[in-house]
């Protein structure tokens, strides 16, 4: 079977909206995709500050965003399609929309745009929120990628993704995957103090001097010390990581630098992790590489970073192409959405901790019958 599907993806980053159109492939049980258009429309200050603050809006304001998001959403669609002639060829769109709210414990995950304004506004059929249903079955909700890595690329031990937040994912014979840290999301904060929108390839970052006090602190934290599945809201980078930075009262250079030290030494502690699981397991992981995708893979700096610490652990750094890193989980978000139109299971419970893996997705109908 051939589905030609567009996946939408915001990050924690609020970066812009990456937009992806594929053709992915089924036969026999086996998958593959072509990526055939690619965008990030880059998000208007006003739309930033707009998603930055939408949780501390009333209920009645909230919902007005979330609908206003998903036309804005939609009108997004309506111009990736005219930019790339792609009128009458995608059949199904998949919107993650932005994450909001996310308490697992409280079986309770928000993400805004809402699906029927993007149908209406394209009058195609749309698939979204794609973490309620394993919330409800006891996960977390996140991270819902691995799917996709498992089906579509391929046999590499470790699967990173450097976005807002770091996950990771391990390609062993039963799946698991959790959040690490929160990653781009404070990084671009940090660096936005000294008048840059983010730490180009890191250049700032390698001029700076490890706090040795502030590492300790942050690599005290709670969060570290539980056991997966687990899983971050974006607040955890916002509201208990950057104010801990700012504590410290260290210059901009100097606090990325010691940001950057603790994201590589948490992906580390979490590929010994995984790496340890799987052996007390007698599980297979593949070839032994790591495969860095999301937009932290262009913060050159830390993957050198990366790349150093984790040759202790006999784990390959693995950067792909450009197209690849930077639209990865609109792919598989894509991917995700044509399960959820097949009534196959879409987000996994070894990863979500969920009582069984299950079909997430609400579908809305935007073609006239």
């Amino acid at each position: 079977m051939l589905y030609r599907a567009i996946g939408l993806m915001s990050g924690s980053s609020l970066d812009g909206l990456d937009i992806v159109f594929a053709e992915i492939h089924e036969n026999g049980g086996k998958w593959s995709y072509e990526m055939i258009a690619a965008d990030c429309y880059p998000y208007s200050q006003e739309w930033k500050e707009k998603l930055k603050n939408a949780i501390h809006l009333p209920a009645r304001d909230y919902q007005l965003l979330h609908t206003a998001y998903g036309h804005y959403l939609g009108k997004e669609v309506n111009r990736f399609i005219e930019a790339h002639q792609l009128h009458y060829k995608v059949q199904l769109i998949t919107s993650h929309g932005h994450t909001t709210f996310h308490s697992p414990a409280q079986q309770m995950t928000g993400q805004i745009g809402d699906g029927a304004a993007i149908a209406a506004e394209t009058g195609i059929n749309v698939v979204s929120d794609l973490r309620a249903m394993d919330i409800a079955l006891g996960g977390q909700g996140a991270p819902i990628v691995p799917i996709g890595e498992k089906l579509l690329l391929g046999d590499y031990s470790f699967f990173l993704n450097l976005g807002g937040i770091a996950n990771i994912s391990v390609n062993a014979d039963v799946y698991a995957a959790f959040d690490v840290c929160a990653a781009n999301r404070v990084l671009n904060m940090l660096a936005q103090e000294a008048g840059k929108e983010y730490d180009d390839g890191g250049m700032m970052a390698a001029g700076g001097v490890v706090d040795e006090h502030l590492l300790n602190k942050l690599n005290a934290l709670d969060y570290y010390q539980k056991s997966w599945p687990k899983s971050l809201a974006n607040d955890f980078g916002t509201d208990i990581v950057y104010p801990i930075i700012k504590e410290a009262g260290i210059n901009e250079q100097d606090a990325l630098r010691t940001y950057v030290e603790h994201i590589a030494r948490q992906i580390k502690l979490a590929v010994g992790s995984l790496q340890s699981a799987a052996q007390n397991g007698q599980r297979s992981m593949g070839n032994g590489q790591l495969l860095v995708t999301g937009g932290g893979a262009n913060n050159t700096f830390l993957i050198h970073r990366l790349t150093e610490i984790l040759k202790k652990l006999n784990v390959e750094v693995v950067i792909p192409d450009k197209k690849l890193i930077n639209y990865k989980e609109a792919l598989i978000m894509a991917l995700i959405g044509v399960l959820r139109w097949r009534e196959e299971y879409n987000v996994l419970a070894s990863v979500t901790g969920a009582s069984r893996s299950s079909i997430n997705g609400a579908v809305w109908i935007g073609q006239d019958a």
